[in-house]
Parts: C-alpha cells; structure tokens; sequence
C-alpha cells in the first residue's frame, strides 16, 4: 500500500494564518475532485477561518472529558474506516489526552499515512523541540507540546505561512486573533516586535537549512559530487602566512557580491607536522573569519593540494580562493609545480581564485636552513668524523687494495657517510660523500691519480654511491626534524595545557593567564600595560631582566621580565596573548554585565506591571462612571438604600482605580529610574507585624507559625510586605467562615519558603495554569472579589527580587502559596 504523504503548514508564531491556508489548501484539493475530510480543524473562535470549513466533511472528533474540560481528539477508528484521499488533522504538536491509542497527534497522524491517507497539519516554529530552549530565551516563556525534529524533516512538504510582525501585531488589536480580554497582555509578552521578529527569523532559518539539507541528501543519493551553484559558497585557503587577511577579505567580498554566499576557511596542516603554520597568524585569521560571518576549519592531509579540493567539495563550494605563491621564480624551476598549480588542474567546475599579496617572492630557500635539524655540537661532530674517519678509511683501504675492489671500496665508503649522517645529518654526510667520492675517483677508479673514469660500470658504480649516501643523509635529517617536531610540540602542549588548567581552576581568566605565563616560561615578573598604564603585576623584576613585550591589541601590552625569549618560545606567547585579549574582554563584557544587572532586575519588575495593569483601567473607571450616571439620571426618584448602594459601588471602583493608578505611578518611577529594587539582608519575621497592618483583617483571621531562628534573606523589604499583603488577602477571603489562614515560615537549604495556605475551596488544574496571568479573579461580576492583577503583581514583585512564587495543593483541601526567598549567604551565625 502507497504510504500517504504529509503537507505541513509552518508558521512563526500564532496568528498567522497556518488553519486559513490549511483550508485554503483543502478547498483547491476539492476542487481537484480529491476526497477531503475534516478530522480536528480548530478556528479559535475566528469567523474567516470557520468560514471556510463550510464544504468540507467533518469526521466527528472523539470526545474526551479529563479534569473537568471537554477535549477533542482525532478519532482515529472513524477516520481510517472513511478512508479519505486526504485529512485535515490541526495543530502537529498536540498532546492527546490521557486513555488515547497514541501519546502525541503526530503519532495519530503516522497511523493515518501508513493507512494511505495523505496528511494536511500546522504546527508553530516554537514547537520544534530543537528550538525549544532558543525559543524560551526569546520570549520567556517555555514551550511544552514539542515534536522531535525528524518528524517534522520527514515531511514531504513543508509550506512557510508568513506574515510581517507588525502585521500579526495589528491583526491581534483589531481581534482577529484573541479575544479583546487577551489582547493587551498578549501584545505586552509574547506578541512583542522584538519577539516576533526573533521568531519569523528562526522560522526563515530552520527553512532554509531544511531546503540545504534536503539538497545535500539529493546529491548524495544520485552520487552529484560536481558544483551546483544554487548558493555560492566560497573557500579560502589559509597556509597561515602573512597573506591570510588578504585572502579572508578577498573571499568575503566575493562571497558578499554574489547575495548572501557563505565564506569558509580552511587550512590544511600536514600530517608529519613539517609544514607548520605561525600559530599567532592562525589565531588572528579565525577571529577576522568570524568578524567576516564565516566560519573557520582545519583538516590533515598529506598532500595539500588534493586534501583542500576533497574540502571544497565535501561542503559543496562554488569558489576557491588561494594566494600567489611565496616561493621565487628560480625555486619554482628547480622544484616544479607548486600547491598552487596542483589545485588549479585539480579543482575540476570550481572557479578558482588566484590572489596576488605582498608576501609573494618571499620565501625562496631550496634547502633547509643552515642551521640544519640537529644541535650545533652533534653537527660539529659529524664534520669531525668525515675529516678525520676519511683520511682512515683511505689507509685502510689503500693498504688492502685489490685489483677489482673498486665495489668494495665504493661500499666501505658509503658505510663511512651513513655514519656520518647518523651523528651530523645532512650537511656533513653530503660533505663526507663529495670528498669520498673524489678520494674514491682519485685512488681506487682506473686511471689511478686522476679524477678521470674510463670504465662505464666504475660511473654508474660512483654515482650510485653518491646518491645512496645523499639520501640517506636526507633520510637522517628528516627523521631528526620530525623528532625535533614532536619534541616542540609536546613541549608546547604541555605548555599550553598548563596554561589553560589554571585559567580554568582560577576565578579569574586574567590573572591566571598572566600566572601560568610567569610560572612556565620561568620568569621573574610579568606585567600587563592598558593605555601606558601597569593595571597587572605578577611577580618582582630584577634589576638588569630581559624585556620582551607582545601587542595584546591595540590597548594592551604584555611584558615579560626574565630571560630572553627565543623564536620558538614567542610563538607560544602569542597564542597567550591571543587567549589574554579574549580573558580581556570576557572581563569587560562580565563587568558590563554585572553594572546592567539591577537594571535587569528594574525591567522584570516594569514589566510585570505595565502587563498587568494596562487593561484593568476600564474597569473599575466604568463601575464609577455607571453609578454616578445613574444617580444624575434617576435624580430624586432613587431611594436613600438605592442611592447609598450606588455610591458605595462608585467608591469601591475609585478605590481599586486609586490603586491602579499608584501602580502606574510606580512604573513611571521604574522607567525614570527613581523606583529600583532595593535588596538588602531582612529577617522575614520583621515585616510581618507592618503585613498584618495593611491587612486590616481579623487578628483570628490569620495564624503564624514562626521558627525560633531563621538565616537571614535577600529582599526588598517594601515589595516583599507586598507580596505577602496580596496573598493573605486572597487566603483569607477564601477560607471558610472560623477557618483562619495561615503563615508559615521555613528555612529549607539555601532559601527561606513562607507558605500562605487557605483550606478554600482550591482550584482546578486547569484554573492554576492561568492563575498568574493578568486580569485571572474568581468574580467576573462584582469588584469586590479584586481585579485579577494580585498574583500577577506578586509573582512579578518576587521575580523582580529573584525569588519565586509557585502553587501547591493544601492537604485536606485549599490552596498554598510557596515564596521561595534566597538566604543571604554573606551573614552567617558568630
């Protein structure tokens, strides 16, 4: 049986239109002739939507009830047995409700595509559970109903419904989305400019990456190894020279002017580590990439050229770019092609570039430094042996000599060169196989005495013994500077490890660095400079210490005060520096970050009362206005109870609107920065006689449970009387009549919890999930019962101080409220 296929309608965030374009979609399939059933479509109380399920057949939802509401879930039985051509199945990411076949609605959904019946859903770009964590930072608020990645991926279709943010935003004003009682605290929270914007962002990218990925699994699925350039994305070689930041700037406006194309650099160490990079190079040329918006990597290969084309093509490039050649023309000759020219003949329907910098000409030695891979005493000694094992070996081998032991001589002194190259390395074995060979050709080659051969098996006799000794030298040498080269890089490893385990264990990276640096390279004093200025001293310099500075960045100055540094040991140092200006700024951005920090705290609590309070205006203002309406109307007519009634109705309403507007009053304060909060280390205990004040409740109405000693907390003592208010009023207008409420106070590890409790009625579980939102209050008719602003005033107050406020079941019945306080740590017992 063909498996169905699934259409899934993606949108940013709620509103947008993912049901209407569902319909839409169903009615163009009706009017293909396509069988189209209705399986759950949700219109959310909106008229366009509902008014485009007329026409199309509704399969009858099963009805669940759980927790005292009324659920509707796909019954799936009724669907499968209509077996449609096509079923609309809304919201992708729903839980189904306990006693279902399947947990989730996409299971109900993988039922309905294995039968053959093709899939219409809708699910939102928060419900994606790799987002999940990147959407609760947006908005703050995290997200339940998510659906694995994969299902979502498997999709056969995946449509993008967008809509402008400000669009959505004047689509919820006009009520086209919510409900008017929802319209302010939606725009106030989630459906902010900055949040939707962020999300339509999200929804573009996680697209796109789809599209790429769905693309990549073509082409490897159909073996495409050759370039499609559907996005131009461009490579730039890095050798870790000096022309890096030519090329990254070169690459990244290629990758600019083609509209949108990705930069990546790449840079290919040998796996011998003789080619090595300037580390310092290497660092600076990844922070540009990341400056550019590319993306930096490294890889290993044997042979340079064929390892970065493997690169390109793996990650599917359109452009190359590389540098010009260091090496002079007359290397160029004598060595043949270089890495350049490999690549070009290499790179196939990749366009590469060729680009010319101030490095080029460079580098022109054919043969390693002078100073060879060995130490200058074992050099010394290699020279010596030839000097003097030459001269031996000669009266030996004269004092022997045969008529045909030209071979024998030639073997005696290849042996001589071999040892040679073993103690000295290169340069003095190939001095020990040119002088041997002359003594070779001079004394033991016919004719004797001169340096003329006459046979050709005595050529190919001393050639072949040139050559062996030469590469064995070659051999000898490479082997050393390999030994050499794991020795460095060892050494610096170790180095490098020491360094970075005491930036880790230490409390601050700076400090750390600048004391490991001191500690490894052994020296008397380490000092950091910002602006000419010493701001870290590690350390006492002697009076006649070797300086050796390194540039930080432009501001800062390292020096270290001791031995002098060699080349091998600068190229560490600056890998430290580079780690010593990222410590650097890590401490300003933590320094930033700690100043902003009671702004933070300021901004939790404005927020949490303009949401709060922007709608509940009206409410109390039009109880007043009716009641002083009525008694201008109604005039004498009114009776004095009718009368009274009506202007204790109208001071109520001024009193509640009194105190919304000090609340008001008091965000203007937050917004000037006169009202801040105010944390200092209080004893719960001594605001409780000033809550009970504002109370203005029964003495028996309330009953304390105080510990005799509890650690002091972290608290706004204003805010906290406050919360406390707010809440005692709640337990006390809902416990029953000789039923006091209760406080109750508790250190419980590093916080302090005060348990309000009531033995009321309590709440459904399905009222708790709205009871902190705004404008949430038990009567929708009378004011007496408050405005729906209390637990949404509390929790805001006590986030704003970071403490929490949560529910809690009271046993026997009721309701509790936790505020969870920090201890003051800081303060602790004599």
């Amino acid at each position: 049986m063909r498996r169905g296929r699934l259409l899934v309608f993606l949108g940013a965030a709620p509103g947008v239109g993912k049901t209407y374009a569902m319909l839409e979609e169903a009615h163009r399939l009706l009017g293909q002739g396509r069988d189209v059933v209705s399986a759950v479509v949700l219109d959310h109380g909106r008229s366009a939507t509902a008014a485009l399920t007329t026409g199309i057949e509704a399969v009858p939802p099963r009805v669940v009830q759980h927790g005292g509401i009324v659920l509707e879930e796909v019954d799936l039985d009724a669907v499968v047995a209509r077996r449609p051509q096509v079923a609309l199945v809304d919201e992708l990411a729903h839980t189904n409700a306990p006693g279902s076949a399947n947990e989730k609605r996409w299971q109900d959904i993988d039922v309905l595509l294995d039968a053959g019946i093709d899939v219409l859903s809708t699910v939102n770009i928060q419900h994606i559970a790799s987002l999940n964590d990147v959407v609760e930072r947006i908005t703050g608020i995290p997200q339940r109903e998510t659906i694995p990645d994969p299902v979502l991926r498997h999709a056969d279709r995946i449509e993008l419904v967008d809509l402008a943010p400000q669009a959505l935003r004047d689509r919820l004003s006009a009520g086209q989305v919510y409900p008017s009682t929802r319209i302010d605290a939606a725009l106030s929270n989630y459906f902010r400019l900055g949040n939707l914007t962020a999300l339509r962002e999200l929804a573009l990218l996680w697209l796109a990456d789809e599209v790429d990925s769905a693309l990549q699994r073509y082409r490897t699925e159909h073996g495409i190894d050759t370039a499609w350039e559907a996005r131009e994305r461009v490579v730039v070689a890095l050798t870790g020279g000096p022309e890096g930041e030519t090329l990254l700037r070169r690459g990244a406006r290629i990758a600019a002017r083609s509209g949108g194309g990705e930069l990546l650099a790449v840079h290919v160490a040998s796996d011998d580590g003789l080619a090595a990079a300037d580390p310092a190079a290497l660092a600076a040329q990844r922070v540009l990439v990341e400056q550019l918006g590319g993306t930096f990597h490294q890889i290993v290969g044997d042979r340079i050229a064929t390892a970065l084309i493997g690169f390109a093509r793996a990650v599917h490039a359109t452009q190359l770019v590389i540098g010009v050649s260091r090496r002079s023309r007359v290397v160029a000759l004598l060595t043949g092609p270089g890495t350049s020219s490999r690549v070009i003949r290499a790179a196939g329907d990749i366009d590469v570039h060729m680009v010319t910098h101030g490095a080029v000409g460079r580098r022109s030695r054919l043969l390693p430094a002078g100073r060879g891979n060995l130490s200058r005493r074992r050099r010394i000694a290699g020279f010596a042996l030839a000097l003097i094992g030459g001269p031996l070996l000669t009266l030996l081998l004269s004092a022997t000599r045969t008529a045909d032991g030209l071979t024998a001589e030639a073997l005696a002194y290849q042996l001589l060169v071999i040892l040679v190259a073993l103690v000295g390395g290169a340069w003095p074995a190939a001095f020990a196989a040119v002088l041997s060979g002359l003594t070779l050709d001079f004394l033991f080659a016919e004719p004797f005495y001169t340096f003329t051969i006459d046979r050709p098996e005595h050529w190919i006799a001393v050639l072949l013994y040139l050559a062996s000794a030469l590469l064995v030298s070659v051999v000898v040498d490479r082997a050393a500077r390999l030994t050499r080269v794991a020795r460095r890089s060892a050494s610096e490893s170790e180095v490098l490890t020491t360094i970075a385990g005491g930036v880790l264990r230490g409390a601050d990276a700076v400090d750390a660095l600048l004391e490991r640096t001191r500690e490894t390279f052994g020296m008397a004093a380490v000092r950091l400079f910002v602006d000419g200025e010493a701001v870290e001293v590690h350390g006492e310099p002697g009076p006649e210490a070797a300086i050796t500075r390194v540039d930080v960045d432009d501001r800062t100055v390292l020096e270290l005060l001791g031995r002098p540094l060699d080349a091998s040991d600068r190229s560490i140092l600056d890998v430290v520096a580079t780690q010593l200006g990222v410590a650097l700024e890590q401490r300003a951005l933590t320094a930033t970050a700690r100043r902003l920090q009671p702004l933070a705290e300021v901004d939790r609590v404005r927020s949490a009362l303009l949401a709060a309070v922007g709608h509940d205006l009206r409410r109390p203002l039009a109880v007043a206005t009716a009641a002083v309406t009525s008694l201008r109307s109604s005039g004498t007519r009114l009776s004095p109870a009718d009368r009274e009634q009506l202007l204790e109705g109208a001071e109520r309403s001024l009193e509640n609107l009194a105190a919304i507007v000090t609340d008001l009053l008091d965000v203007s304060r937050v917004q000037a920065g006169a009202l801040a909060v105010a944390l200092e280390s209080i004893d719960v205990a001594d605001v409780l006689p000033a809550v009970l004040d504002d109370l203005a409740a029964d003495p028996d109405a309330v009953e304390l449970h105080l510990p005799e000693s509890l650690p002091p907390v972290r608290a706004d003592p204003v805010l906290l009387q406050r919360v406390l208010v707010n809440l005692l009023s709640n337990a006390v207008r809902h416990s029953p009549a000789g039923v006091p409420a209760e406080l109750a106070v508790s250190a419980f590890g590093d916080a302090v919890q005060v348990r309000v409790v009531d033995h009321g009625p309590g709440l459904d579980p399905a009222r708790r999930a709205r009871m902190f939102e705004p404008f949430q209050h038990d009567s929708d008719t009378s004011d007496s019962g408050g405005i729906g602003l209390g637990l949404a005033l509390s929790r805001g107050f006590a986030e704003g101080m970071g403490a929490t406020l949560e529910a809690e079941d009271t046993p026997g019945g009721g309701l509790t409220m936790v505020v969870g306080l920090p201890a003051d740590t800081t303060v602790r017992e004599p």
